[in-house]
Parts: C-alpha cells; sequence; structure tokens
C-alpha cells in the first residue's frame, strides 16, 4: 500500500489564480501600407527613447487604413516591429483581408477601437485632442439564395448574412453579425468579423472547414472530433472558446 508523500501537492491546491491587470500596452496606428518608411520612422522613434520601446507590448492598428492601401504583409510588419523592440501582441483590423491574415498566423484580432486613445509623446503631454468615435450603422441582412461553389467568397458587412442553400468546400462566408446556413455547411464561416463576440453561427449541417467568431476560431481537423459533426447546430463565442450546440 503507497501512502502521498506530504511534500506532494494535493489536486485540491490551486496552483493559479486569474487576476484583472490595468497594463500599459502601446499602439501602433498604421496610417497607409508603406513597411519601408515605417522601417525608417520606426528607428527613428527608437533613437529618441531607446529604453522605451525595449521589449514594450505592442497592438498594431490596422482598422484607420483606407481599402484602397492594399493587404498588409502582417508577417513582415510583426518582423519590422519586432527588430526596434515591440513585441506583438495583438492586431486591431476591420478590414477582411487584415483580419484573415491574423487569423492565418494565429494573433488575436481586437475590434476597431472606440477608445479615446491619444498620440503617444514621451513627455506624458496630449498632443491631439481625442475625437468622438462614429457612430455604428447597422445594414439589412443580405440573403443569399443559390448555393454558393467553391472559390466565392461572399462578405454582409456592419450584418447578417443569411444562405438559403448549401455551402461548398473552399467557399468562404463573412459577416459583421451572424451567419445562417439553411443547408450543409462544408466551407468556411467567419461571423463578428470586426470583433462583436456576440455573434453567432448556425447550420443545418456542420461539414465546415473553419468557423470563427470574433477572431477565435477551430479548423475541421477540431470539428470532426465533436460529437455534432454533421448536425444542426449553432455556435457562440464564450471568452476566448467557441461552443457547438445542437440546434
Amino acid at each position: 500500500m503507497t501512502t502521498m508523500s506530504r511534500t506532494e501537492p494535493l489536486d485540491q491546491d490551486p496552483v493559479f489564480q486569474l487576476k484583472g491587470s490595468m497594463l500599459a500596452i502601446t499602439v501602433l496606428e498604421l496610417a497607409r501600407n508603406d513597411l519601408e518608411s515605417l522601417d525608417r520612422q520606426l528607428a527613428a522613434k527608437v533613437a529618441q527613447a531607446p529604453n522605451f520601446f525595449s521589449n514594450a507590448p505592442l497592438v498594431l492598428a490596422l482598422d484607420k487604413l483606407p481599402a484602397t492601401e492594399g493587404a498588409v504583409d502582417l508577417p513582415a510588419l510583426m518582423r519590422i516591429c519586432r527588430q526596434h523592440g515591440l513585441r506583438t501582441l495583438a492586431i486591431r483590423a476591420s478590414r477582411i483581408e487584415d483580419i484573415a491574415a491574423a487569423i492565418a498566423v494565429d494573433l488575436p484580432v481586437l475590434p476597431p477601437s472606440g477608445a479615446r486613445e491619444r498620440p503617444l509623446d514621451y513627455e506624458g503631454v496630449a498632443t491631439k485632442k481625442p475625437e468622438k468615435p462614429p457612430e455604428p450603422t447597422i445594414k439589412p441582412t443580405k440573403i443569399i439564395t443559390s448555393p454558393v461553389r467553391g472559390g466565392q467568397q461572399i462578405y454582409a458587412q456592419g450584418g447578417d448574412l443569411v444562405v438559403v442553400s448549401s455551402v461548398s468546400p473552399g467557399a468562404e462566408l463573412l459577416a459583421d453579425g451572424n451567419i445562417h446556413v439553411y443547408g450543409a455547411m462544408r466551407g468556411r464561416a467567419l461571423a463578428g468579423v470586426k470583433g462583436d463576440i456576440r455573434a453567432r453561427i448556425f447550420c443545418q449541417q456542420l461539414s465546415a472547414e473553419l468557423v470563427s467568431i470574433a477572431g477565435q476560431y477551430k479548423v475541421s481537423e477540431d470539428l470532426r472530433r465533436d460529437p455534432l459533426w454533421g448536425s444542426g447546430v449553432q455556435v457562440s463565442l464564450s471568452g476566448d472558446v467557441l461552443n457547438i450546440t445542437r440546434l
């Protein structure tokens, strides 16, 4: 008969605590997609205050980039920041291509900011009056009545997306709100792409390559292990965990 050593910890003893914290995180807001200029200008900033930039936590804000600027090479952008001492924790984005790039490198996506931010001044003095964020606009539900074929991408900006048919492998559905598929969902479904954690995905048959809500995602390898694979489900987000429940 074996006995537990006095030095062996009990299973009931907590090994961690979750605590709230107000950390100072720098936001790098990109005005245009010009990584060469960013590299030069960031080097000049670092030269002014090298200690400030040493291993500083960073949020890359891409939500102010115009749609005409083209896709950002996110891995290259992160490398430039790292070379200057900045460690990227997450991105803030609204453009679909930026959100998709972040998901591809498993980087958390934050919604566009409505916070009162000010330009960072090393003397601690605000140099710009914060602007009032624009009022959100609600757009009507986008309804697709025909099958969505492989290679198609459909985006419901500012609202929900409803597909009254099936979705083929290789197709991609994106919505700022909820996604409803009244058929087999075999492609990719990304709801709440601008950070709405309340968004949900509904489908009559879960056979998806990927489902995502507000940047949190599961791929087919994970989904196939779920007992509800192939069933009618709804997908919701709780914290950073995607929950799949039966319709």
